[in-house]
């Protein structure tokens, strides 16, 4: 079991206050009740896991974990399937989808966990221990939708690592996961919504747009890109530090800032990143995690009306149990 920072001390001090239930999608899956056996034995987070009963038992007594006074639901044999199958077809109108359709549909784990928590049987989910990541957004988007003046949905990672002192350092990171190309509009998105994100988790946010340009030491499309991203956010929200567009040393080092722009930004002391474009998003919250001593947790999705996150295909039961506790924390937020 790995070590357990401070700020989930915190976020389940919280859960503890304000109980919610989950939703795992893989009922079946190892990593998912052994995640699903530890949260049984607390109080601030009840697992739902989703599957055949005797198939969800089986794989748990095999691999050692005790899931008893477990809720389970077989998609099969739902005493509201019918009131679900209606709720889906209204939901998705004018797609030409029939009633055979639709129970074809909820008969998967994905689309029909999703619907679950949309009934408000349940407050977020889980996914993705087996799924893509697109078979766990898809459903959300179709299905939750995203909230009220969300143009988009958007992620973050959030990276957390021991200092020498005893303390945690908390950073976040977005977009590495959902947005390919981000536009100017969801760039803005991005930023707002991980700086919430990030507060969740006692992050103070400094938002730093990253760029290979500071403030106009170098030209192109994409340093403009990110100069408007950051001039927008600063006016969407007026309170909220922004700088940009800067470099990454820029944004972490008083120094470097102190020499390429003095007087400007948020003088190296930046720990929200919003990056250009998936491709360096992603490359970089990596070598954070290999390089840089970080545990990075994440995709964390963003813009949804109900936390909806993804697991990664490769995650360990560690990682499922602090995304569980992320994802519930995401509810009491909302």
């Amino acid at each position: 079991m790995a070590k357990e920072f401070a700020v989930f001390k915190d976020l389940k001090k919280k859960l503890k206050a304000e109980p919610k239930k989950i939703i795992f999608t893989e009922g079946t899956d190892e990593r998912i009740l052994e995640a699903a056996s530890r949260l049984l034995a607390s109080s601030f987070l009840t697992p739902v896991l989703v599957g055949n009963p005797d198939e969800v038992y089986e794989a748990a007594e095999e691999a050692g974990f005790n899931i008893r006074g477990a809720k389970i639901i077989d998609p099969a044999n739902y005493e509201r399937l019918d009131e679900m199958i209606d709720m889906f077809l209204d939901l998705r109108k004018g797609k030409g989808l029939t009633r055979e359709d639709a129970q074809k549909m909820l008969s998967k784990s994905n689309y029909f966990g999703t619907m679950l928590v949309k009934m408000g049987y349940a407050d977020c989910l889980l996914g993705g221990a087996t799924y893509t990541t697109a078979d766990t957004v898809r459903p959300a988007l179709q299905l939750i939708k995203t909230k009220p003046g969300a143009k988009s949905v958007t992620s973050c990672f959030i990276l957390v690592r021991p200092t020498a002192t005893g303390s945690d350092e908390v950073l976040a990171m977005g977009d590495c996961a959902i947005n390919i190309h981000p536009d100017i509009d969801t760039l803005v998105e991005t930023a707002v919504e991980t700086a919430k994100c990030g507060k969740q988790f006692g992050i103070d946010p400094r938002v730093s747009f990253l760029s290979y340009s500071t403030y106009g030491s170098a030209k192109g499309e994409a340093v403009d890109k990110m100069r408007t991203a950051a001039k927008l956010t600063s006016e969407q929200d007026p309170e909220l530090p922004v700088e940009g567009e800067v470099q990454f040393d820029t944004a972490v080092s008083p120094d470097v800032a102190n020499v390429k722009c003095p007087g400007q930004g948020l003088g190296g002391t930046a720990n929200i990143f919003i990056f250009p474009d998936i491709n360096s998003g992603n490359t970089c919250y990596k070598i954070a995690q290999r390089f840089g001593n970080f545990q990075a947790y994440g995709p964390i999705l963003l813009g949804l009306n109900a936390p909806i996150n993804d697991l990664s295909r490769g995650c360990n039961a560690d990682e499922v149990y602090s995304m569980a506790i992320i994802t519930a924390s995401q509810a009491v937020a909302d």
